[in-house]
């Protein structure tokens, strides 16, 4: 059982990175408060009822909206990495400076993981989510990692195919939000984005002057880049 944090005390809202708005109806609250629930006492030691109750919804409700928990959970997965593989996407067809790019979407990757009442984040690494029943969610976060691989090799200069290793530094910059924030809080995080945005472009060498220049043409994208919710 994961012991409660300071984020996991909020009350319920509607968790995660930036999706498609719905207003507040019963899957929504039902939603945020599996995430709290999730977050704070583990996916094993939370009930259907538990979440019915904190929604203030009737459990019956939550079979209505899911299947069941591992649905819940599932749910919630996929809306925390899907925002940011459309933008890692969008970025990677993008013109111009490959480090503007990989300083964009690991400074909007960052600013998601640690924005919201809860973090959501954390979810992913519940030992539950190595089960068959998470298998997309998996296979979306390798979709993910692999537009970082070929973000990074693009600043390197070396074919996107190679997946440089120096890859794997840059991805756990940004998720070391989760961690921050875990032991942290919210409070512990806020403002953290940009400083690991900048920490990934000088684990690969970029120079200041060069940084200078990626942040600057990073802030030309922000069209590209959705607010974080």
């Amino acid at each position: 059982m994961t012991a409660p944090t300071p984020d996991a005390a909020r009350p319920a809202a509607r968790p995660g990175r930036p999706r498609a708005g719905d207003g507040r109806d019963t899957r929504g609250d039902v939603l945020a408060a599996a995430a709290a629930l999730f977050s704070s006492v583990g996916y094993t030691a939370t009930s259907t009822y538990a979440i019915a109750e904190r929604a203030g919804v009737r459990q019956a409700s939550i079979y209505h909206h899911f299947r069941g928990k591992d649905v819940l959970l599932r749910t919630l997965l996929l809306d925390t990495v899907r925002p940011s593989l459309d933008l890692a996407d969008e970025l990677l067809d993008a013109p111009g400076d490959p480090a503007a790019r990989l300083w964009a979407l690991c400074d909007a990757d960052a600013r998601w993981l640690a924005d919201g009442p809860v973090n959501i984040g954390g979810l992913m690494r519940l030992p539950e989510v190595e089960g068959a029943a998470f298998a997309e969610f998996r296979q979306e976060r390798d979709r993910l990692r692999a537009r970082y691989d070929a973000l990074v090799a693009a600043v390197l200069g070396r074919p996107a195919e190679e997946r440089p290793a120096e890859a794997t530094l840059v991805f756990g910059l940004v998720e070391c939000v989760i961690t921050a924030r875990r032991t942290g809080g919210a409070e512990a995080v806020r403002g953290l984005a940009p400083l690991v945005a900048d920490a990934a472009l000088r684990a690969l060498g970029v120079d200041g002057a060069a940084l200078a220049r990626a942040r600057a043409a990073a802030a030309e994208l922000v069209p590209v880049v959705p607010a974080a919710g």
